[in-house]
């Protein structure tokens, strides 16, 4: 079995390391995200629904940026939203301007879930590398 090409961004490898998972994954010309949440660097939760929404797209920034790629490489997202009648217009009006910029947006699903482990968002993506 060929050994995985994982990139992990700046300063946060043992957080990765204690639970047990790669951040991302370059195979095939496309890097496999795993969900990021608003967790600080202690992995404890941002308090707030935007501020989690914003360093959970920050922690995505940076395994991004460590693969040399941007939220324009971006092709598909999976977001895992708690509550998201209440939540998902919300979160999607934040981070559709700021993030994606304008039309076309990337291949998008959103799910409702009842737990993530004490965060309300979670977003996965697959990039595609640069040449």
């Amino acid at each position: 079995m060929a050994q995985r090409d994982v990139v992990f961004p700046a300063g946060r490898q043992a957080l990765y390391e204690l639970h047990n998972y790669s951040p991302a994954v370059r195979a095939n010309g496309l890097l496999f995200v795993s969900g990021q949440v608003g967790s600080r660097e202690d992995g404890t939760p941002e308090p707030g629904l935007e501020n989690q929404v914003r360093r959970a797209f920050a922690n995505l920034n940076a395994i991004l940026e460590a693969a040399g790629c941007t939220f324009a490489d971006v092709q598909d997202v999976t977001l895992f939203i708690v509550d998201p009648d209440t939540r998902f217009q919300a979160i999607w009006d934040l981070v559709r301007a700021e993030f994606w910029g304008a039309a076309p947006y990337p291949a998008t699903t959103a799910i409702g879930v009842t737990w993530l482990s004490g965060f309300d968002f979670e977003i996965k993506v697959v990039a595609r590398l640069p040449d």
